[in-house]
């Protein structure tokens, strides 16, 4: 019998969606959820269909992106065969997006029982739900806003693209939370930060989902919810994706901070009653 029903399929791709790219962390969400709703946070089968899953909200942002993507790539080509060609910012970019993927494979790959494991409580989200809103308050603080995305160097995107161990690591934190809060810190300006999250969280996401597609096959999951969990967190992703650009345009990152930190406290409030299991 599937591990995940249609109906609760549907209810997790509109979480995922949702949260996957607002700086909210889209596990942590996805982990209380599946409490809330007596899906063992730990099985493997479980832990396998959220990664799936994640595949639909990469599918929204690459859809999104999808010119600025290209334009990358192809400056990329051109610089492989033309020396000339590597000056330029985009084929530059593209390196840099696959230099910063590498410490986070790493770390997936080496932490993956205690990811799967201890790290996987609730209590962990909790705690990194406050914890990280706090960062993401003094990373909009500190910010002097005045970097745009053409400013971006090779030092930006490896410190941005390693802040998502953090999120690897405890989830709760946030990985949008995490990358647009270096960001922010480096004094890039609000929409060139989440531009920048979005473009290196896409190979770490599509890896991750493509890595346990196999598993979630092969451990009692039916093809069924995770297309439609799927395809559910593609629409929703990408209703996401645009509103959070037009809202961080004029906006700063408080209502998210305040947002975060309720619902830190109320999960350790569900746990401490025992409401919901760790």
């Amino acid at each position: 019998m599937s591990a995940i029903s249609v109906g609760e399929a549907v209810v997790l791709g509109v979480v995922e969606g949702v949260t996957e790219f607002l700086p909210v962390s889209s596990t942590g969400h996805l982990k209380i959820t599946e409490g809330l709703m007596g899906i063992p946070v730990d099985d493997k089968a479980v832990v396998a269909f959220t990664a799936v899953i994640q595949v639909g909200a990469i599918a929204a942002v690459l859809l999104y992106f999808f010119k600025d993507i290209v334009r990358i790539v192809r400056a990329w080509g051109r610089g492989l065969a033309n020396r000339e060609e590597r000056y330029h910012h985009d084929y530059k970019f593209a390196w840099w997006v696959i230099y910063a993927t590498v410490p986070i494979v790493a770390v997936g790959l080496a932490a993956k029982p205690l990811i799967e494991g201890p790290l996987a409580s609730l209590w962990v989200v909790a705690g990194s739900l406050i914890v990280g809103s706090g960062l993401m308050w003094a990373a909009d603080q500190m910010g002097r806003h005045k970097r745009g995305e053409d400013d971006v160097s090779v030092k930006d995107a490896m410190l941005v693209g390693s802040s998502q161990i953090l999120a690897l690591l405890f989830p709760g934190f946030s990985r949008s939370g995490a990358t647009m809060s270096t960001g922010l810190i480096l004094d890039l300006e609000r929409v060139a930060a989440t531009r920048l999250s979005f473009f290196l969280g896409i190979p770490a996401l599509t890896g991750a989902g493509l890595y346990e597609l196999k598993d979630a096959l092969g451990t009692g999951v039916d093809a069924l919810p995770l297309i439609v969990g799927t395809a559910v967190s593609f629409a929703v992703a990408y209703a996401s994706i645009a509103w959070l650009l037009k809202f961080v345009a004029k906006h700063s990152f408080n209502a998210f901070v305040l947002y975060r930190i309720i619902i830190g406290v109320l999960l350790f409030g569900l746990l401490g009653t025992g409401a919901l299991h760790a």
